[in-house]
């Protein structure tokens, strides 16, 4: 039997790619949201330790579990509207039902017989915890089969491939910024005033806005998307083509199967992008904190001042994220021919990695320099770092969002540009390479407390061993990491078969 499919045909035009790209701004936009807001959110809930760590799994679990199974399933898919699209479609109706659960929590659980006297609120609590899980179930969903898509519609074009995965990336900056730009404006509710209810105050009413405004973006670009670009439906006449990836095994017997036929070069691709991301994580998750703690001197549980240094302190750091996202934004769509300067996307790869090894090793002198600028005003003047400091900071920030324009989009790029070359299914590949992010940040997530406890506490130690990580990552891409089959780019640009 023969398969069809729309991903080996010749590339199609730019514009489909954009069109397909613009749901990751949809897709950041509630991931924004929550890092700008959800915390407090779940404070006024009243979730307990127990809980939080049960919220905090749901991330690397749903990774782990689902982008595998839907790459799989995308890659078998037969529905006339094609492989990918039925995917994107439902995964964006589940962001958007899960986001209504987080938003509306407080309401339901009211309703469901929660006391606005008692500062736990069980039944709001399970709601929030239950759209919690389904948004990043469905994130995964969306994310997986986007990015097998931008594949399918680059053909076998490893030039188109990283241009694609670069557009993809360029849009989740732009849905940072519009998410950190939403959730930083206090009265968005006042253009929605019903948000405003008896169990749900002006800062439930807020972040319920801009959860609806984010239902609306997305379901927007995704509906534009998935109806202006079309998709070449898998065909079959009675049996699977191996060729194509098909097999009569079971699900997992084809995972297994998937990683014991994986080439050298994937192989390496999962090590060097597990370490990259043990290097990324730690900062990605305490950033603003470090901001808060560390730069400007606060505390979370101190006196009102040192708690309002530690608030100015991640203010600060949301300012250094949205800085941070126009840089990713900007360098996104300037991949490609930088490099073509230095050599192929591999050594682009390494070089910013020590890029961000620099970076995170730069936190611990800008923390010493706070620190001695404290120590020289004396415990008993709490006031913020001067402004020179402020500033190194924040150009931490804006330096990171290089290398990781290159981390949203090079892996994934190579994971599709190794899978054509080895003839396998888009969808399966993206998956697996998702492991190689979701188990690193299960183990920042279980070493980075005990490590910096060991080291007196604070989140230096954990920045150090990313910058440690960093570095051992850029050797590899650069010396270890091969090179695709195809379409050489030298620095004059000239596109030579054979080699890359």
């Amino acid at each position: 039997m023969t398969m069809e499919t729309g991903g080996n045909g010749p590339p199609k035009p730019i514009w489909n790619i954009v069109m397909v790209s613009a749901i990751a701004a949809g897709i950041q936009f509630g991931w924004a949201l929550q890092l700008s807001l959800l915390t407090p959110y779940v404070q006024t809930l009243g979730v307990p330790h127990v809980w939080a760590a049960f919220i905090w799994l749901c991330g690397p679990i749903s990774g782990l579990l689902v982008q595998p199974i839907v790459g799989y399933f995308s890659d078998h898919c037969t529905s006339r509207i094609g492989r990918r699209r039925p995917f994107i479609a439902a995964g964006a109706c589940l962001v958007a039902m899960a986001v209504f659960f987080i938003g509306f929590a407080k309401d339901i659980g009211h309703r469901a017989g929660d006391s606005l006297d008692n500062p736990t609120k069980p039944r709001a609590v399970a709601v929030f915890v239950t759209g919690f899980w389904i948004l990043d179930v469905a994130n995964n969903m969306l994310q997986g089969p986007c990015r097998a898509f931008l594949a399918d519609l680059s053909g076998n074009d490893h030039k188109r491939m990283r241009i694609a995965n670069g557009w993809f990336s360029f849009f989740m900056a732009i849905g940072n910024v519009l998410g950190y730009a939403a959730g930083s404006y206090s009265n968005l509710y006042k253009l929605l005033p019903f948000t405003t209810t008896t169990a749900c105050d002006v800062y439930c009413a807020n972040l319920k806005t801009c959860f609806i405004i984010d239902i609306v973006f997305l379901l927007s670009v995704t509906t534009t998307a998935i109806t202006t670009v079309k998709e070449t439906p898998l065909k079959s006449n009675g049996s699977l083509d191996e060729g194509e990836g098909g097999s009569s095994e079971p699900f997992i017997g084809e995972i297994v199967t998937a990683f014991k036929t994986l080439k050298k070069p994937m192989w390496i691709l999962l090590l060097v992008t597990c370490l990259n991301w043990i290097a990324w994580f730690p900062f990605l998750l305490y950033d603003t904190d470090w901001m808060g703690v560390e730069v400007f001197g606060g505390k979370v549980k101190g006196s009102s001042s040192e708690q309002k240094l530690y608030d100015d302190g991640v203010r600060a750091g949301a300012l250094g994220l949205m800085i941070n996202s126009i840089v990713l934004a900007v360098t996104s769509l300037g991949l490609e021919p930088v490099s073509r300067f230095v050599g192929g996307v591999k050594n682009l790869w390494g070089v910013v990695n020590f890029i961000l090894a620099a970076g995170l090793a730069g936190t611990v002198w800008i923390t010493k320099v706070a620190e001695a600028w404290r120590a020289k005003q004396g415990p008993q003047i709490l006031t913020s770092p001067p402004s020179n400091v402020k500033s190194f900071a924040l150009a931490v920030f804006g330096l990171l969002g290089i290398p990781l324009s290159v981390t949203f989009s090079i892996p994934f790029a190579l994971a599709s540009t190794y899978c054509a070359d080895a003839g396998g299914g888009q969808g399966l590949s993206l998956g697996v390479l998702n492991l190689s992010i979701v188990i690193p940040q299960m183990f920042v997530s279980v070493i980075s407390g005990p490590l910096d406890a060991a080291f007196g506490g604070g989140n230096l130690p954990a920045f150090v061993l990313g910058s440690i990580v960093a570095a051992i990552s850029a050797l590899l891409a650069i010396f270890a990491l091969p090179n695709p089959k195809n379409h050489l780019f030298l620095n004059s640009g000239t596109v030579v078969g054979g080699g890359h």
